[in-house]
């Protein structure tokens, strides 16, 4: 089945899916081809563990119940530097949306802020 996931770095934010089966490096390959960046200078992290390229997704409990469409699994990426070395992990936070306008809530929400307004 299919897993989602969310791939991070700096202010980058791929998404893929792929099969839980799917091995690690199968997952740079197709990093790599969305960044240009090969695979042996690529590192994963899952939960700022270094993902090891010989084993799947399912070994670091990726699975259709834990990375959803909906709620994608965050994985981090570096990068091999110039001198050889990978990059620190560094994923920017991502910003949260403005409140939505009173014209496109639904009627509920909007009698529960003009509610909360009038008392």
């Amino acid at each position: 089945m299919d897993v989602f996931l969310m791939i991070r770095r700096k202010k980058m934010t791929v998404f893929l899916d792929a099969k839980e089966t799917t091995s690690v490096i199968d997952l740079k390959r197709m990093i790599a081809g969305i960044t240009k960046t090969l695979p042996e200078n690529q590192r994963l992290f899952k939960d700022e563990e270094v993902m090891d390229d010989r084993k799947s997704l399912t070994d670091y409990n990726l699975n259709p119940t834990t990375a959803k469409a909906q709620s994608p699994a965050t994985i981090g990426l570096s990068f091999r530097d110039e001198n050889g070395r990978f990059e620190m992990l560094e994923i920017t936070s991502l910003s949260t949306p403005p409140e939505l306008p009173d014209v496109m809530k639904s009627p509920e929400t909007q009698c529960q802020t003009h509610d909360q307004s009038v008392n």
